[in-house]
């Protein structure tokens, strides 16, 4: 892991914890809909995340958190970072924050599901929920 990496995983883990504990909350409570363990549904899965998120008022911030992980890598945005795609993109394992800074593409997964795929011909991926939110940072040349 990088020096940037280290240093915007570590500004995540200890200035927005409560992000963090927000995003496992707003997972934890679209799965309260599902009446199986699991959901092949990824439109709803998305959606529902999103409504989510946005009635914790957490979307807003994601911006913000980005902007702190990007501080902490001694970086600059070359703009300021909006609820929108390229920088905050919710997707079907959760929410992804991403900038474009000096050394490359930071990219901070926020991962409160996961995609199983099965090998037989015909079947949907299936999304679980994860235990808890599983935090990737990377930096992508």
């Amino acid at each position: 892991m990088s020096h940037p990496v280290r240093a915007a995983r570590r500004r995540l883990c200890d200035d927005h914890a409560d992000t963090i504990a927000a995003i496992d909350d707003c997972a934890d409570r679209v799965t309260t809909s599902w009446d199986t363990a699991r959901t092949t549904n990824r439109d709803a899965l998305v959606d529902s995340l999103r409504a989510e998120l946005e009635a914790a008022g957490i979307f807003d911030r994601l911006p913000a958190v980005l902007a702190a992980a990007v501080d902490a890598t001694a970086s600059d945005l070359q703009a300021s970072p909006v609820p929108a795609a390229p920088y905050v993109v919710i997707t079907s394992r959760g929410p992804i924050l991403r900038a474009t800074i000096d050394p490359g593409r930071l990219v901070i997964r926020f991962d409160v599901f996961e995609i199983v795929r099965s090998d037989d011909a015909g079947h949907q991926p299936e999304y679980h929920r994860v235990d808890g939110v599983r935090l990737h940072v990377s930096l992508e040349h």
